[in-house]
């Protein structure tokens, strides 16, 4: 069995490949593997073939009231790899976009009336993830990225809610021991995400007007620590 897949979802190309190398960084391996879910649909040997995913963000909504065949797809295919970490087979990290997925697929509500624009914040672990093999270590709090419209109203039923902020209640939960979605993106640098707003200037995740302050904000933002997550992740599946 093979180690790590980074499961691309995003569209655009220079993103996808930025994120990746992102993962690469923030999970501290040698190598990573990787998938374009929106180029190619998820198979059953692929998803035999590693003990862990990590899934990247996108510009996809759960919430969207039109979705392509494209997006369904995806959708369906991002479900088969949480089925498979909620029966212990393999391990996934689903960040941003597969938070709602996720959330969805265990029968939680999404909602628009947490969202977060682009720029660094810090979030709480909660008292449950005090023993939390990923993020217990990283307690009481840590720093790291947010662009987001949609999110979780409340953890699903048979989560472990892991992280939460003011701004948007359900940074972060576990279901099971295998399964982790967090709200916000644990693998930028402030230069990787701040380079990631020039694919999404006009998405709404800030105002365009207010390219340059956002940037200079972003690139400002020190002790931004969430790839510790995914080393964690790395080191205790992979």
């Amino acid at each position: 069995m093979a180690s790590l897949l980074y499961v691309c979802v995003r569209p655009e190309k220079g993103a996808a490949e930025a994120e990746h190398v992102s993962f690469l960084r923030g999970l501290g391996v040698d190598e990573l593997d990787q998938l374009d879910l929106v180029a190619t649909p998820l198979t059953d040997d692929v998803l035999a073939r590693h003990r862990g995913f990590v899934i990247g963000g996108s510009p996809f909504n759960v919430t969207d009231a039109e979705k392509t065949p494209l997006q369904l797809r995806v959708e369906a295919d991002l479900e088969r790899i949480a089925a498979r970490a909620l029966e212990d087979e393999t391990a996934a990290f689903f960040t941003c976009f597969g938070i709602g997925v996720v959330t969805r697929m265990l029968g939680g509500t999404l909602t628009l009336e947490h969202p977060e624009s682009t720029s660094a914040t810090e979030i709480r672990t909660t008292d449950a993830a005090a023993s939390d093999p990923i993020f217990g270590p990283s307690a009481p709090a840590l720093k790291v990225f947010t662009a987001h419209k949609e999110s979780a109203s409340a953890a699903p039923a048979d989560a472990t809610l892991l992280a939460t902020n003011d701004a948007c209640p359900v940074q972060a939960y576990r279901v099971g021991t295998h399964l982790y979605a967090t709200q916000f993106h644990p693998e930028p640098s402030p230069r990787d995400f701040a380079d990631r707003m020039t694919f999404y200037r006009n998405n709404g995740y800030f105002d365009a007007e207010a390219f340059e302050r956002v940037e200079a904000e972003v690139l400002a933002a020190d002790s931004v620590n969430g790839a510790n997550l995914l080393r964690r992740f790395a080191a205790h599946f992979a």
